[in-house]
């Protein structure tokens, strides 16, 4: 008895340790004191739209030099579904490339017909085909009908940012059941940020970066709306960095990264907005636009390598049934939409900076490393231009 509840207890310690790990008690950027606009959700993330779920799986191993196919590994794959697990209705989307040196797949399709079906993965720039696959195969196996013609789930949206400072992409480490893992253990609540799922490698401005979220809550009339962002930051050099208005860049110089090959250039962005706001796709890529603003108060200037993508949906719009060759849809009208816009902006705005607070420093292949960006010298900073918020 005693040897079996032994090894029950180490089956349970082993349990814990191999899944993903959840979202931390760790300080966030407000709880540092940094300014931000607006009232945000509950959780202060995109998970404070009704119904959506996020999942991350994350793939760290090795160290020292890189041996393309072995490691070190520093990568991931994270997925947002905006109907949850076991919703396959579809919802209104849009998207908008501020730059295109990057990809995101599946987006003949929203942009004809203004609809999304499914999960939204980001990952790495060389494992998008296998993020895309997975979930379409992860999609057809919980939804489908079975009818053999069902390409529904055929067309998922993917997005990638290069990790390659810190991972062995060429070694093509995410695999299929990484993806089912992240999508069956997607959930509500806390959002993980910092070096979790896609974001595992990146970097931003500079410091550490990868996954951070932010939402806000606003009312137009007497409904209360919600919005919330999901980015994966990737991307910016280090005296563009600007917090809350504060050149936070040009004044903390060192921590720079310790890049010993190959030489990088410039990363990417990619942007998923989620709202519960009744939204027609027109109006949506208009929402998708006004992340370009968010990112622009962090200091982004869109740099020519710099893939900048953004993907936005609604939970919330049409409605039909099969005894109707007519669908109908509860939308805003153009001039309630600034709330929506404002929304977008601020919550932008603070999940990137959010990545920034949350990453902590990583070395990957080749010794490679970046650096967290370190708390109290941001602090000190604020505080220098009176933008600090005392706790």
């Amino acid at each position: 008895m005693k040897n079996s509840l032994i090894m029950l207890f180490v089956a349970s310690a082993l349990s814990l340790f191999s899944q993903e790990k959840p979202a931390s008690s760790k300080p966030r950027a407000r709880d540092l004191g940094v300014p931000f606009k607006g009232q945000p959700g509950q959780w202060n993330a995109i998970t404070d739209v009704p119904g959506v779920e996020v999942g991350f799986k994350t793939l760290i191993e090795g160290e020292g030099k890189l041996q393309v196919g072995k490691g070190p590994v520093r990568t991931g794959v994270t997925v947002v579904l905006p109907k949850g697990k076991n919703s396959a209705d579809s919802y209104a989307a849009a998207w908008f490339s501020l730059n295109g040196d990057g990809e995101m797949t599946g987006l003949p399709y929203v942009e004809d017909y203004g609809t999304g079906y499914g999960p939204v993965g980001i990952t790495n720039t060389n494992s998008v085909g296998i993020v895309r696959d997975a979930i379409g195969e992860w999609c057809y196996k919980r939804f489908s009908s079975g009818d053999m013609f069902d390409f529904s789930f055929g067309l998922p949206v993917v997005g990638e940012t290069w990790d390659g400072s810190l991972n062995d992409i060429n070694g093509y480490h995410v695999r299929k059941e990484h993806v089912f893992e992240a999508l069956d253990a997607s959930k509500t609540g806390p959002v993980a940020e910092g070096n979790v799922g896609g974001g595992t490698g990146m970097w931003l401005y500079g410091f550490k970066g990868g996954t951070g979220t932010a939402s806000r809550v606003f009312k137009i009339g007497e409904q209360e709306y919600v919005l919330g962002v999901l980015a994966q930051c990737n991307f910016g050099k280090r005296e563009q960095l600007t917090v809350a208005g504060v050149p936070v860049g040009e004044e903390i110089k060192d921590f720079m990264p310790v890049i010993n090959e190959p030489v990088r250039s410039d990363g990417s962005v990619i942007v998923v907005v989620g709202t519960n706001a009744p939204l027609l796709p027109g109006q949506l890529k208009q929402v998708a636009k006004r992340v370009s603003m968010g990112l622009a108060r962090t200091g982004s200037t869109a740099n020519e390598s710099s893939g900048d993508i953004f993907f936005a949906f609604s939970t919330t719009g049409r409605a039909f049934d099969n005894k109707s060759d007519l669908e109908q849809w509860s939308v805003l009208p153009k001039w309630e939409l600034n709330p929506v816009y404002q929304a977008t902006v601020e919550a932008t705005e603070e999940a990137v900076i959010n990545a920034l607070v949350a990453a902590e420093t990583m070395v990957g292949m080749n010794e490679n490393k970046l650096y967290g960006i370190p708390h109290d010298r941001l602090k000190q900073v604020l505080e220098k231009y009176n933008r600090l918020i005392q706790k």
